[in-house]
């Protein structure tokens, strides 16, 4: 299982007379910004994978659909390709090493190259310390930071000399408070640790590598939404803005920016995209 979200602390204002409006999708056609780039986006059948695959097919990239459920690839696929982008899938897991490189090679057969890499995928350990198993453990290890960092060496040939990564932190991680969270937060962590590294090791070799730290609309949270409506208020009202973000038109758009020439002279960074909730001192 997937999940961006992270739970949150009790609401810092009152805001229950403004109700939340998912924002509207307005990148509906393709305007062309990353125009011949291709991308690949790691845990991409839902959530802010599906969001980020949806924004950077709508700016003219080619995106490789990664993830472990065909059928939900299958659906993004369909999704992009209506809206006239184009799309391909390699369903595997980004524990396997195998299925890692499988996917890169894959990607350079039917793109020609990597522009962009999205490291998305992520299961999520949760549990008390003294709760928790090896097994759950290794899987957030596996899954999070030892896949980022093989996604990249994978890819790093081929993103010399312009290419662009962009990793999924949390703010889990930089929580005062991560009860319960501790080996999530970890492997978050250790997300942004190998974000900063490869930044300042690739960047004589062209490539911009930062870090986001998302609080989106994600499965999970639409169902508690369903099942929990006085929880999922007091999520919604930690943000100042007062909403949860939108995978596609929040998420999405900032790494449609970080991985353009806009932001070219950006790398390193790690950038909350949590609507105020997180402060990087």
């Amino acid at each position: 299982m997937r999940c961006t979200g992270d739970a949150a602390a009790a609401p810092l204002v009152d805001r229950t007379a403004r109700p939340y409006r998912r924002p509207a999708t307005r990148f509906l056609g393709v305007i062309g910004r990353l125009e011949g780039k291709s991308a690949i986006v790691t845990g991409a059948g839902q959530g802010i994978g599906r969001g980020v695959s949806l924004a950077l097919a709508a700016e003219g990239a080619r995106v490789m659909l990664m993830g472990r459920t065909q059928a939900k690839l299958d659906a993004v696929h369909r999704e992009i390709e209506a809206r006239g982008g184009t799309a391909t899938v390699y369903a595997g897991d980004v524990k396997a090493l195998s299925d890692i490189e499988g996917c890169v090679a894959a990607t350079v057969e039917r793109f020609g190259t990597v522009d962009i890499l999205v490291n998305n995928a992520q299961e999520v350990p949760l549990g008390y310390l003294l709760e928790l198993d090896d097994a759950a453990v290794n899987a957030g290890w596996e899954s999070g930071p030892l896949a980022t960092w093989r996604f990249m060496r994978a890819c790093h040939p081929h993103l010399k000399g312009g290419g662009a990564v962009v990793n999924m932190a949390s703010r889990a991680g930089v929580r005062p408070d991560p009860v319960r969270r501790g080996a999530y937060a970890a492997a978050k962590e250790a997300i942004r640790a190998f974000t900063r590294a490869a930044a300042m090791e690739w960047g004589p070799d062209g490539i911009r590598v930062n870090a986001v730290l998302p609080y989106a609309m994600s499965p999970a949270l639409e169902q508690l939404g369903r099942d929990n409506p006085e929880e999922f208020e007091k999520r919604r009202n930690e943000s100042p803005l007062g909403r949860i973000g939108d995978s596609e038109a929040d998420i999405g758009r900032t790494v449609v920016f970080l991985v353009g020439s806009d932001s070219s002279y950006i790398t390193g960074a790690s950038i909350p995209v949590d609507g105020g909730t997180t402060f990087l001192g």
